[in-house]
């Protein structure tokens, strides 16, 4: 945590800042309930359905825990507990993993796969509608630049969506 020294004024957010800081934090907190509420005629919360579409793109669709946890950004006890749901629901297996038992794999089942599926095209017909259609190529663009460098602020070498995390 950065800390302003006690002798140096707090640098306020002027009003340009402040109304774009309240628009992300908007963003934040209602992206998120509308993905998962729209994702609930689905049967799945929007963490489960990131957790799940993970393991899809992973080979034999699979990783440690610990590996998917750091991936989609939550605790290995979040973790623990959203895996747990879907395992009762048949779309993820835990099991240990064979060459060190002292990890755990999550392992997307056939039926979380062919759910992820199923659900794919809805999930990404409203992330257009809510983030893609009401900008311009250019703003994607600049949408893209901006969130990559706020991001590299937060954590200078984050998960990759394009490169999912190896099984080791």
């Amino acid at each position: 945590m950065t800390n302003t020294p006690a002798d140096e004024a707090p640098r306020w957010l002027d009003e340009e800042e402040r109304r774009a800081w309240l628009a992300l934090v908007g963003i934040m907190r209602h992206l998120e309930l509308a993905l998962d509420t729209h994702l609930r005629h689905e049967g799945l919360t929007h963490f489960e359905y990131g957790v799940m579409a993970v393991l899809s793109e992973t080979p034999e669709r699979e990783l440690r825990m610990s590996a998917l946890a750091a991936f989609v950004e939550g605790s290995l006890s979040r973790l623990s507990q959203v895996v747990t749901r879907l395992e009762r629901k048949g779309y993820v297996h835990r099991r240990p993993d064979p060459d060190d038992g002292r990890y755990t794999l999550a392992t997307l089942t056939d039926e979380g796969y062919e759910k992820i599926v199923s659900a794919a095209p809805g999930h990404v017909a409203e992330v257009r509608r809510l983030v893609f259609d009401p900008l311009t190529k250019a703003q994607v663009k600049q949408l893209t630049h901006i969130g990559t460098r706020i991001l590299r602020a937060i954590d200078p070498d984050p998960p990759s969506p394009h490169h999912p995390p190896s099984l080791r």
